[in-house]
C-alpha cells in the first residue's frame, strides 16, 4: 500500500513540473509579442505617396516664349517708309505712267524730288506737245516710231507727250496707261497745256 502511494505522489509532482515547463515555456516565447496600438501604414502605401508626390512636383512647366525686347517691338511698330513715285499732271488731270527703268527717267526723277517742276507744252506738228525741261537729263536716243501716250526726251531737254506718231531719234521715258488715242487727242491736240512733274507718296 505504501508503495502504491508513493508512485501516486511522484507522478503528481512530474505532472506539476512538466505543466510549470510548458508555462515558463510559453511565457518566454520569442514569437509572442504584444499587440501594438499603433497601427502603421504599409510600406508599399508610402512609397506610392511618395511616388505620387514626386510625378505631382516633377511636371515640366509650360514653354514660355522669350520676352520681346523693347527694340523689337519698336521695329514691328515703326512704320516703312513710303513708297515715291514719279507723277504726272496735263493740266489739272494726273495720269497713270508706266516709267521707263533707265538712267533719264532716274535723273528726272531727282530733278523733281524735293519741287514739282512746272512745264510750259507747245503742240507741234499736229501729233505731239513739246516743252523745255530748263536742264539737261542723260539721254540715250534710238530710232523710235512713236504712238499715242508716249512720253519721250528729245535732244536732251525737252519732254514730248504724243498723241499722235511721229518717228525720229529719242529717248523714252514712258507712256501713259489709262488713256485712249482719243482721250489723248482731246486732252493734248486742241491747245497748248501745262505738264507738271513731282514725285509724291503712292496711295
Amino acid at each position: 500500500m505504501n508503495s502504491g502511494k508513493s508512485f501516486y505522489k511522484i507522478f503528481a509532482v512530474a505532472l506539476a513540473v512538466f505543466t510549470l515547463l510548458i508555462c515558463f515555456s510559453a511565457c518566454g516565447n520569442p514569437n509572442t509579442a504584444p499587440v501594438s496600438d499603433d497601427v502603421s501604414q504599409p510600406e508599399a502605401t508610402s512609397q506610392n505617396a511618395d511616388t505620387q508626390s514626386t510625378a505631382e512636383t516633377t511636371v515640366p512647366p509650360a514653354e514660355s516664349k522669350p520676352e520681346e525686347t523693347q527694340s523689337e517691338t519698336s521695329k514691328e511698330t515703326e512704320e516703312e517708309p513710303a513708297v515715291k513715285t514719279l507723277t504726272m499732271r496735263i493740266g489739272s488731270t494726273t495720269v497713270t505712267v508706266d516709267w521707263e527703268d533707265n538712267e533719264s527717267v532716274a535723273a528726272l526723277r531727282e530733278l523733281v524730288k524735293d519741287k514739282p517742276l512746272t512745264v510750259q507744252m507747245s503742240i507741234y506738228g499736229g501729233f505731239e506737245q513739246v516743252g523745255s525741261l530748263g536742264t539737261s537729263l542723260p539721254r540715250n536716243d534710238s530710232q523710235t516710231t512713236t504712238a499715242a501716250g508716249d512720253i519721250v526726251l528729245y535732244s536732251g531737254n525737252q519732254i514730248v507727250v504724243f498723241y499722235g506718231s511721229n518717228s525720229w531719234a529719242y529717248t523714252r521715258l514712258g507712256h501713259i496707261t489709262d488713256r485712249s488715242a482719243e482721250q489723248l487727242k482731246n486732252m493734248l491736240g486742241n491747245t497748248d497745256v501745262t505738264l507738271t512733274l513731282s514725285v509724291e507718296s503712292a496711295s
